[in-house]
């Protein structure tokens, strides 16, 4: 997340973090979770389960906000998403102020 401009309590904010679980064997390809992401953190895999499906892969781990969006949309409840320690921004996440000449 980047601000356009730097809150008062940066210090305080923390961006919350989830790691995303996927039960590959109970999923069934929709792609619902994917096409949803609004971080785009999964995929669909090349790779087939036993039912014959492409299953939805984790692209980028650490990028996941943990809106359960994902967990909610699943019509198999194949994935799930747990919430991990909150981190706060990172410097290049934050534009700095810029001084008025």
């Amino acid at each position: 997340m980047t601000y356009w401009r730097v809150p008062l309590d940066i210090k305080k904010v923390k961006i919350p973090h989830g790691e995303i679980y996927i039960n590959i064997e109970q999923c069934k390809g929709c792609g619902f979770c994917v096409e949803y992401c609004p971080k785009d953190v999964l995929e669909m895999s090349s790779e087939f389960n036993r039912k014959g499906y492409h299953y939805p892969a984790v692209l980028k781990q650490g990028v996941c906000v943990n809106c359960n969006l994902c967990e909610v949309l699943c019509p198999d409840f194949a994935i799930f998403c747990l919430e991990v320690e909150p981190r706060s921004p990172e410097p290049d996440e934050v534009l700095e102020r810029k001084e008025e000449s």
